[in-house]
């Protein structure tokens, strides 16, 4: 992506394209604060390097991982001040919450497979699966 790290040679669509994303989503994270904003030269367009690569990379990677937007803002200025207790604990609640979610899904499987098994074993009448889901 980047031709000249020193020089922030790339524009705004080329680092869009290098971390993935549409250019709206890099303006969207420059609007939150989340990417800086690279001066304009006059006459010219912004400018961005690797720098810009690395940070968009970072923020779809700490959504991936389900933290939200202010989190990941936290995240960012928590590495500056090299906060590990707070990221670490905001990484533990994301596990947290992580673990909940596996919980409720591992539930939902078990209940769905229940019932297709019940329809499998009957012969007549509804089928369980479409009756356990018309609650009307």
């Amino acid at each position: 992506m980047v031709r000249n790290q020193a020089n922030n040679r790339d524009t705004i669509g080329a680092l869009a394209k290098a971390a993935g994303v549409g250019v709206e989503t890099v303006r969207y994270y420059q609007r939150r604060g989340l990417l800086p904003e690279p001066a304009r030269p006059p006459g010219e367009v912004r400018r961005y390097g690797e720098a810009d690569v690395k940070r968009l990379r970072f923020i779809r990677s700490a959504q991936a991982a389900g933290f939200t937007l202010n989190e990941i803002d936290e995240l960012i200025a928590l590495d500056a001040s090299d906060d590990r207790a707070r990221a670490r604990e905001l990484a533990q609640a994301r596990v947290a919450s992580i673990d909940e979610k596996i919980a409720e899904l591992k539930e939902a499987r078990d209940a769905l497979s229940g019932l297709a098994n019940a329809c499998a074993s009957g012969k007549r009448g509804p089928c369980p699966i479409l009756k356990a889901f018309d609650r009307s």
